[in-house]
C-alpha cells in the first residue's frame, strides 16, 4: 500500500545513473535535479511527494570514502522526521561497500534506505536508470496494513531485485542485472506485482530510537589468498602500523596452504591482538574451518570464521566494531553474532 501522503528523500550521490548526455556536445553531464519533475515527467505519476538533496561535486563510487559514508548518514539523520523514506543514487562500483557499511551506520533503521544506480546514464534510450529510480521510490514509499514501512532496513534495488544491502555483492559490470545476494534470499522481486519476502525482513523495535553511527575505524584491510602469494606480500599487508583487522579472502570453505612461513606470519599477527576474519573467496556457501586439515590450522591459530559474510560486510562490520569496542575478545564474539542481518548463523 503506497500512501500518498508519504514523502521520499531523494539522495543523489553520484553515479551512472545520474548522468545525462549533452545534445549539443555528445558529453555525459550530471542530471539537475533541481528539475526532477520536468527532465522525468514520468516521476509525476508516482502520486507521492518527492524532494531531492544532491551531492555537490557528485561523487563517483570509486571515490567512496569512510567522510562520503558519515555525510549520508548526516543527511539522513538531519531529514529522518521529515520523511518516510530515502533512496540514495549511487554508483554501482562501490555499492555494495556503501550498503553494508550504512546497515551497520544506521542502527535500529525504522524507516527504508534504498541504494539503487544504473548501468546506462538515465538520459540514454535504452537505460535501465528509470526503472531502477521509479520502483526505488515506491519500494520507499510501500507501507503496511498497519502503516509501518514494508522495507525498514539498508537495501539494494537493481533490475527487479531488492536485496538486503549487507548480503549484496556486484558481479557483472556488463548487465543490466549487476547485484546479487548469493546466501541471502531477496526481499522482494518486482514484476506485473512486488512480491514482499515478509519473513527475511529485518522487524526493528519501534519502541526505541534509530542509532546514527558517524565513525568507523579504518585500520582494517582486506588479504586475498592466491596460488604463488609470497611472503613479501602476506608479512607487508600483516604489518600495516596500526593494523587492527584482516578479512581473510581464503579458499573454498575457508582453506589456506599450510606454508610454514604463512602460518608464522598469521599466528604473529593474532598474538599481538589483530583479529583475522576468515570469509570464503566463492560466491556461494560458507566458510566451515573444520571440514579439511587446512581450514583446522586457521582455526586453531585463533582465526575466526566469517561464515557467509560478504567481503564487503566483513570489512565494514569490522571498522564498525574496531571504532566502538577497545577489547579485541569483545570484537571477536560480536564479529560471529547477526546485528543486522548481514551473516547467516
Amino acid at each position: 500500500m503506497i500512501d500518498i501522503n508519504s514523502n521520499i528523500l531523494l539522495i543523489y550521490t553520484g553515479g551512472t545513473i545520474g548522468m545525462v548526455e549533452n545534445k549539443k556536445t555528445g558529453a555525459l553531464e550530471p542530471f539537475n535535479f533541481d528539475h526532477l519533475y520536468s527532465n522525468f515527467p514520468e516521476i509525476k505519476r508516482l502520486n507521492f511527494n518527492i524532494e531531492s538533496y544532491l551531492f555537490d561535486p557528485p561523487i563517483d563510487s570509486s571515490d567512496m570514502t569512510l567522510d562520503t559514508w558519515r555525510q549520508i548518514v548526516e543527511v539522513i539523520e538531519i531529514n529522518y522526521y521529515k520523511y518516510d523514506g530515502f533512496v540514495i543514487l549511487h554508483g554501482t562500483d562501490t555499492m555494495a561497500y556503501t550498503a553494508s557499511a550504512l546497515s551497520f551506520m544506521l542502527e535500529n533503521l525504522t524507516k527504508p534506505v534504498i541504494l539503487t544506480g544504473s548501468q546506462l546514464p538515465i538520459g540514454k534510450l535504452r537505460t535501465d536508470g528509470k526503472e531502477n529510480l521509479i520502483t526505488a521510490l515506491e519500494i520507499a514509499a510501500d507501507k503496511d496494513q498497519n502503516n509501518n514501512p514494508k522495507v525498514p532496513e539498508v537495501a539494494v534495488y537493481m533490475q527487479n531485485l531488492l536485496m538486503r544491502g549487507n548480503r549484496t555483492t556486484k558481479l557483472n559490470a556488463d548487465n543490466f542485472s549487476a547485484f546479487r545476494s548469493p546466501n541471502c534470499p531477496y526481499l522482494a522481486e518486482t514484476g506485473i506485482e512486488f512480491r514482499y519476502d515478509s519473513h527475511i525482513i529485518i522487524k526493528p523495535d519501534y519502541s526505541k530510537e534509530t542509532v546514527f553511527n558517524y565513525y568507523l575505524d579504518a585500520n582494517v584491510v582486506i588479504l586475498k589468498l592466491f596460488p604463488g602469494i609470497s611472503f613479501e606480500a602476506v608479512k607487508a599487508h600483516l604489518n600495516i602500523p596500526g593494523l587492527k583487522g584482516v578479512v581473510l579472502e581464503t579458499f573454498g570453505s575457508g582453506n589456506s596452504p599450510l606454508f610454514p612461513w604463512l602460518t608464522s606470519l598469521l599466528q604473529d599477527a593474532i598474538s599481538r591482538g589483530i583479529v583475522i576474519v576468515n570469509v570464503s573467496q566463492c560466491l556461494f556457501g560458507s566458510v566451515e574451518m573444520h571440514r579439511y586439515q587446512n581450514g583446522q590450522k586457521l582455526e586453531k591459530l585463533g582465526v575466526i570464521s566469517g561464515h557467509d559474510l560478504t567481503t564487503e560486510a566483513a570489512l565494514a562490520k569490522m571498522m564498525y566494531l574496531f571504532d566502538r569496542k577497545s577489547d579485541t575478545a569483545e570484537v571477536i564474539r560480536i564479529m560471529q553474532l547477526p546485528l543486522c542481518g548481514e551473516v547467516s548463523i
